[in-house]
């Protein structure tokens, strides 16, 4: 059973995404090495590559220990600098999930909760049926299964568009 404090020691993942700390085969916290690892993705997203990338695994694992990875022009310098905060090699320096919400990139959008739509598995979604009939015929979902999806919160395909169109009807709306 995993324990908050508890250090873990088994490396597992994507080496590409893999922290430093768990390649160099130390023990080290779940939670920090999975910072890192959204770190990756989250530079994958904003640049369109990964950092971190070598056909050979050894020089993979050099260019991850030394965070050897370039930051292009494009990338605003707030975007840069929680990059570099949550690809720090530090485990213990190393952002966490509190210090990446209230870094001033992801400050940028001025009212965070407003139209964030529904988050499937932790609330309920109110059922349109419109939407719900709309979804069924357009996706070819089954009209059961997919009841059953929407009715348990279940994070899936359902959900997903569901939750998606809901939240693209209500933009325009709200325009």
């Amino acid at each position: 059973m995993y324990e908050q404090a508890a250090t873990l020691k088994t490396a597992c993942g994507s080496p590409c995404y893999a922290a430093p700390e768990m390649i160099a085969g130390k023990r080290y916290h779940g939670l920090r090495t999975d910072i890192w690892s959204s770190g990756v993705v989250f530079y994958a997203m904003v640049c369109g590559y990964l950092p971190f990338e070598d056909p050979k695994t050894s020089n993979l694992y050099k260019k991850i220990m030394g965070a050897e990875y370039t930051l292009p022009k494009f990338l605003s310098g707030q975007c840069k600098d929680l990059i570099r905060r949550i690809l720090n090699t530090d485990p213990e320096g190393r952002f966490n999930v509190n210090d990446i919400r209230n870094h001033t990139w992801s400050l940028q959008i001025k009212d965070r909760n407003r139209n964030m739509g529904y988050f499937p598995g932790k609330e309920k979604m109110p059922l349109d049926e419109k939407l719900y009939d709309k979804i069924i015929e357009e996706f070819n979902f089954d009209r059961k299964y997919a009841s059953k999806c929407i009715e348990d919160n279940r994070h899936n395909h359902i959900t997903a568009c569901f939750h998606l169109i809901d939240k693209r009807n209500k933009k325009i709306k709200d325009r």
